[in-house]
């Protein structure tokens, strides 16, 4: 019998074998150059050995760039806190700090996480790495300068004095052009360090269409930068803050002459001021001018978490107290930003926490224990009641006099630090 005869106890379909897989890859033809795509056999994947070497030195790469963006973003911060405090003593541009310090209490009230309340900290470092590096790059001329002068003092006119003019020239020129070309590359500060930035831009310019790009990627950045509504909103934070404390603090002023006065002031200014810090975040985070009224929602935001409010409340009127030090003697313009450094590095940890306490409460469900409630608020009327002792007696000590009254530092623009 044939084979054929025999019974087949096998399926009548067998599984028809699959190819190997195949991988699409450029090919390269007899002169090195590549062709469209053609099918190769697909081989085995290999992958490096990794000894213990390799680890160690990806270990040792991940803690350098660690290490460098903590430095990035530690002198962004500062940068950052020393643009707001340069804001804060220009006229009308000062409605950008104060626009600034909502938005950072408002991001954090929105998302519930302190670290949110740094917009900008990055871009922040991209300016004031290119502040820093020209103030670096225009050192020497200044230094060539004065030597220049002084040869000039000692002999004018004189071979020394025209060679050290013809010096400070050249280089300005030079310092100039690499600057610019700098700039023109990226403003990075490594760009600084690059003495070839010029043959760059030279060969940017050659090709064209440079021009639009850069007008293009400045547009973007400063649109980026969002000075618009950071300006608006300081501009609404601060007329709805004014309308809370100018009838308060009107009768408090007042009780200069008329005593009974001053203390029905004195007692509805304690209590604006129980409100006002988490009003203010509360508008900022909604970004609703009704909401700076809401003294309803305030009030269901303290019971679900009174001691953050509390907290809250004692950081923001502690933190306002040392700047109206600065008040009893006047400022010198050219000095101004000093102190309003410290009005930023005080009011801005006050405005986070804030919104921190404000956040907290808004994802909450429910209500916190009676005992906590009773507990948070008890404190809150005699920190506010002793805040207002203490500001009725400023006027006697500050420049402005009663005007100073005016100047609420943790709710208002940080006027008092100018000179007039």
């Amino acid at each position: 019998m044939k084979p054929d005869a025999f019974h087949n106890p096998l399926p009548s379909v067998l599984p028809v074998a699959q190819p190997e897989p195949q991988a699409v890859l450029p090919a390269e033809d007899a002169n090195g150059r590549f062709q469209p795509a053609a099918v190769l056999p697909a081989g085995p994947i290999l992958r490096p050995h990794r000894n213990w070497s390799y680890f160690a030195a990806d270990f040792v790469l991940r803690i350098a760039e660690g290490i460098y963006w903590s430095i990035v973003w530690v002198f962004g911060f500062l940068s950052l806190m020393g643009g707001l405090a340069i804001l804060a003593v220009i006229p009308v541009v000062q409605f950008l700090t104060l626009g600034y310090l909502l938005e950072a209490g408002g991001r954090v009230a929105r998302t519930g996480k302190p670290w949110y309340g740094l917009p900008g900290v990055w871009k922040a470092a991209h300016v004031g790495g290119i502040f820093l590096s020209v103030y670096l790059w225009l050192l020497p001329l200044r230094l060539l300068s004065d030597l220049a002068i002084s040869a000039q003092i000692i002999d004018p006119g004189g071979p020394v004095a025209l060679r050290w003019k013809v010096a400070q020239i050249i280089v300005t020129v030079l310092v100039v052009i690499h600057i610019v070309a700098a700039i023109a590359r990226g403003g990075k500060m490594r760009y600084f360090l690059w003495p070839f930035n010029v043959i760059w831009l030279l060969r940017q310019i050659a090709r064209g269409g440079y021009y639009r790009q850069a007008r293009d990627a400045v547009y973007d950045f400063v649109v980026s930068l969002r000075l618009p509504y950071y300006f608006w909103l300081g501009v609404r934070g601060f007329a709805g803050a004014f309308l809370w404390l100018v009838i308060p603090v009107s009768l408090l002023a007042i009780g200069r002459v008329v005593g009974p006065v001053g203390f029905v002031g004195g007692f509805l200014l304690a209590v604006v001021l129980m409100y006002l810090p988490f009003l203010q975040i509360r508008f900022a985070a909604q970004n609703r001018w009704k909401a700076m009224f809401e003294v309803s929602a305030i009030r269901e935001d303290f019971k679900r978490a009174p001691w953050c409010f509390l907290i809250a409340l004692t950081i923001t009127l502690t933190f306002a107290l040392p700047l109206y030090l600065l008040k009893f003697e006047m400022i010198p313009r050219e000095a101004a930003w000093l102190p309003s450094l410290v009005f930023v590095a005080f009011i801005y940890p006050a405005r986070v926490l804030t919104g921190w306490a404000v956040g907290i409460a808004e994802h909450r469900p429910r209500r916190a224990h009676w005992f906590f409630r009773w507990t948070g608020f008890v404190p809150m009327p005699v920190l506010t009641l002793f805040f207002v002792f203490l500001l009725f007696f400023t006027q006697y000590a500050a420049w402005e006099g009663v005007w100073s009254l005016y100047e609420q530092h943790a709710f208002l623009l940080p006027v008092p630090f100018m000179g007039m």
